[in-house]
């Protein structure tokens, strides 16, 4: 062969191999409009006198930005790390109203199997750990202060269709659900335990590095 013609299929070998790889890149990134809906559980509980009953606590709704990152282990298997920015909700309890607010930052792993492959559509499901930072939580009922727990650990499931738009871009659709509980505490006293366990409501994008 032609040393010319021998270094140029060299190179292009060398080139498609580099662009192969780069296709072939596990990571990518989802961005999310999201709907965030606590079911507001409680247990019912006494204070100042008063019996509440069950699910006497509520905590805001509201629609949050989301971003997730995922690692592809191959075409079926991935890990993504669920993300947003600090949000800030309001409390109110039934026959009293306002308590005030708290904020919080809900990151969740998940695994994922994602069907389908090599498909347009890509259905997926998901199980991981929600690990919820509770801060700033300024909550009072008649001059009396109440307190939240720092943190909370819990299960999470996810479900959601990737729809490919081209190459690199697909249009998302999921839902998640996370546990999320905390107790309510006036001073040393423990009032009741407040389960968030919001569930997500997502529409967005998904772009493939």
């Amino acid at each position: 062969m032609n040393p010319i013609v021998k270094n140029l299929a060299r190179g292009a070998l060398l080139l498609v191999s580099a662009v192969a790889l780069q296709a072939a890149s596990p990571w990518s990134v989802r961005l999310r409009a999201t709907y965030l809906e606590t079911v507001d559980k409680s247990d019912a509980f006494t204070a100042l006198g008063i019996k509440f009953a069950d699910n006497a606590i509520s905590v805001s709704d509201k629609f949050i930005p989301e971003i997730d990152v995922a690692y592809a282990f191959n075409d079926t298997i991935s890990a993504e790390l669920v993300l947003t920015v600090p949000q800030k909700h309001d409390v109110t309890l039934a026959g009293v109203g306002n308590l005030g607010s708290f904020r919080h930052l809900p990151p969740t792993l998940l695994f994922q199997y994602r069907a389908n492959a090599g498909g347009a559509i890509r259905p997926y499901f998901a199980a991981g750990v929600n690990f919820t930072l509770i801060w700033d939580d300024n909550l009072v009922v008649a001059g009396v202060p109440l307190g939240l727990e720092s943190n909370s650990i819990g299960v999470a499931a996810q479900a959601g269709i990737d729809w490919k738009i081209d190459d690199r871009w697909s249009f998302n659709l999921d839902i998640k659900r996370a546990a999320i509980r905390t107790d309510v505490n006036a001073g040393p006293a423990r009032l009741t335990e407040a389960r968030l366990d919001p569930l997500l409501y997502a529409v967005g994008l998904r772009y493939a590095f």
